[in-house]
């Protein structure tokens, strides 16, 4: 009999009670393009489109249970990182994946919501700058993070290019600076690796207020794509291609009362091109 499997990815963030962020928009991002998706709960949020009014942190060992747990047995073929609000947990998580050094890490820096909510302790940022961006293969930042990170204000393209810099000086393969929150009539999104490749991604706005999610979406589309053999380039390609659709087609769907999620399950033979420079 003929046996089949599907890509596995890991995602390692925390629970969106509104179903828009965190481990449940990873789960519809990986299923959507094809993988097989398993978690490691990193927090419980109490969350809905308007915001984010409580966390509760998963003890570190089972945290880190969980993820030898999957990575013992179902072998993800790449892991996304997300929500890490703690130093503990930040030295946790890298104790366990320093086992596993040739499956992609995919890190995606969360420390505010869509909201404005802040999602992760202040002095926790130096440590995921120590522990988590040397075993990253991509790291993603938003303008707002990358500021923090960087320790410096981002305005422009060239100032993308230059905190983009600065970040890859704590160890990561390759880092992609999400540029959704720059005031531009385009979207940029500004790439560089350890090998000074330097690529720049551009996509059209859209209006809408269903972005909730978007950030955690592409990180796992990442890894997705990633686990489906492509290489980076082609996996950050495929990736802005299919979060711009899912937001295309969640742009008018009323879900509560704030900012709204994408939708993940749109038909992926619609996709569409945008440039790139």
């Amino acid at each position: 009999m003929t046996k089949y499997k599907y890509p596995v990815v890991l995602s390692i963030a925390g629970s969106d009670s509104g179903g828009g962020a965190g481990i449940q928009a990873d789960l519809k991002t990986i299923s959507a393009l094809g993988c097989f998706g398993t978690t490691a709960i990193t927090a419980v949020t109490v969350q809905n489109t308007l915001g984010v009014s409580g966390i509760h942190p998963i003890p570190v060992e089972f945290v880190k249970a969980q993820i030898k747990a999957v990575m013992d047995d179902l072998r993800p073929a790449a892991i996304k990182i997300g929500m890490v609000h703690s130093d503990e947990l930040a030295i946790g998580i890298a104790e366990v994946l320093i086992a596993y050094p040739n499956v992609p890490v995919i890190f995606d820096p969360v420390m505010v919501a869509t909201s404005g909510d802040r999602l992760i302790a202040g002095d926790t940022v130096e440590t995921l700058k120590e522990q988590l961006f040397p075993i990253a293969w991509l790291a993603t930042p938003n303008l707002d993070e990358a500021a923090i990170l960087a320790g410096m204000a981002i305005k422009t393209i060239g100032d993308m290019k230059a905190a983009a810099v600065r970040i890859m000086e704590y160890g990561c393969h390759a880092i992609l600076i999400k540029g959704g929150h720059l005031e531009s009539p385009d979207l940029f999104d500004v790439y560089l690796d350890k090998h000074d490749n330097e690529r720049i991604y551009r996509s059209a706005v859209i209006d809408t207020v269903n972005t909730h999610g978007t950030g955690c979406s592409l990180s796992s589309a990442i890894a997705s794509f990633t686990a489906l053999g492509n290489d980076m380039d082609t996996s950050i390609s495929h990736s802005k291609i299919y979060i711009q659709n899912a937001i295309e087609h969640g742009k008018d769907v009323k879900t509560g009362g704030g900012h709204g999620p994408l939708n993940h399950f749109f038909a992926p033979q619609k996709l569409v091109k945008y440039e790139m420079e």
